[in-house]
């Protein structure tokens, strides 16, 4: 069997990004052939995540991509088993090239997504088994946990991410004046990610959440004793606070808790003269 050199090994972590000692095992195991070693990296990545499969995965980080025109954008969330791992540069590499290429791609799906092909830097292989190259390089499990494509022609999309990409939040506004809204659409998904409403308005709140906590209300109530004539009054009223929390009109604006993000949104409509609605938003929390 020939000598594997140092500078083969190098050349081979170089390719791949894999510890050297794996890099000198696959040259060993292919005679110095660096193809056939990367080939067999490849298949070593494949079995480690087979291997991994079962393991947990709940870091990494939440990645956002939205167009340079604003009118699309993409919400991710790629997990691996450490924040070491998610925090380093391979990793976040790879969740921005994956948000470059579903953004790109009008991906709406994660499966969709595993069956499109990367670039050059990574071989031109399929997300699907880029994947689990990853997996062999990083030594962890690597999960494409969730994926939201949001399509705003009648007006902007915008985000937010905070601080360690663990949180974010993408939202859809509906305008006739898109250059003067971005700020107000950043404040917004900054809106989101803090305060986490469920809603943009009252009429969105499915109609069992209500129920639900109307019964909760009405039971909490009796059991405290509140008379039956006071019940319904007392349930409005808890009903009303619930709102605030969970709609994103009737929260308090986070950068001045004196008045609702509705008040935010009229005051807008009349100095700009423009139309703005609120028309969705995607909030993810890593790990959720």
């Amino acid at each position: 069997m020939s000598q594997i050199s140092a500078k083969d090994v190098k050349s081979l972590r170089d390719i791949t990004g894999v510890g050297m000692m794996d890099c000198k095992k696959a040259l060993d195991e292919t005679g110095g052939d660096i193809q056939k070693a990367i080939e067999y990296l490849r298949k070593k990545g494949a079995a480690l995540a087979a291997k991994r499969a079962d393991k947990e995965a709940r870091e990494g980080m939440i990645g956002i991509k939205i167009a340079a025109d604003h009118k699309t954008g993409v919400i991710l969330e790629l997990n691996c088993e450490t924040d070491f791992v998610g925090r380093g540069d391979v990793f976040t590499g790879f969740t921005g090239a994956l948000g470059d290429l579903a953004l790109a791609n009008r991906v709406t799906s994660p499966e969709e997504l595993l069956k499109l092909t990367l670039g050059e830097a990574y071989d031109g292989e399929s997300v699907d088994n880029a994947i689990k190259t990853m997996t062999g390089k990083l030594g962890e499990k690597i999960n494409l946990k969730r994926l939201v494509f949001c399509d705003a022609q009648d007006g902007l999309v915008d985000a937010y991410t905070h601080p360690g990409a663990q949180l974010g939040a993408i939202v859809h506004i509906a305008t006739d004046k898109p250059e003067v809204v971005r700020e107000l659409a950043k404040d917004l998904a900054m809106q989101v990610a803090a305060a986490a409403p469920i809603v943009a308005d009252r009429s969105a709140v499915p109609v069992d959440y209500i129920a639900s906590e109307s019964e909760i209300y009405k039971q909490q109530a009796l059991s405290q004793g509140k008379k039956e004539e006071f019940v319904e009054k007392i349930v409005q009223g808890r009903l009303e606070k619930y709102y605030q929390e969970v709609v994103l009109t009737e929260q308090s604006f986070i950068k001045d808790n004196n008045i609702k993000v509705s008040e935010v949104l009229n005051e807008f409509r009349k100095k700009h003269q423009a139309k703005v609605d609120v028309i969705g938003f995607v909030r993810y929390q890593l790990g959720e």
